[in-house]
């Protein structure tokens, strides 16, 4: 496992998922990242940090928003 920082951009709270750009890349982009259901939707706003959990080295798909912070 690792995790890395992130920049929320999108939230969507029917699908609780998330399009992430991934710090220290202006082109690297996740989309459909599933979000920790213990984050409340009001706290997944465009433009805070967040910390991304990978699971898989070789999926970046593979992987979830872990926290929110400003």
């Amino acid at each position: 496992m690792d995790m890395k920082r992130g920049v929320i951009k999108a939230f969507d709270a029917t699908s609780y998922t998330a399009t992430v750009q991934m710090a220290g890349s202006l082109s690297v982009w996740l989309t459909g990242l599933p979000v920790a259901r213990n984050i409340p939707a009001s706290e997944v706003v465009a433009g805070r940090q967040c910390t991304v959990l990978f699971f898989s080295d070789s999926n970046p798909r593979d992987a979830v928003v872990a926290a929110v912070y400003t």
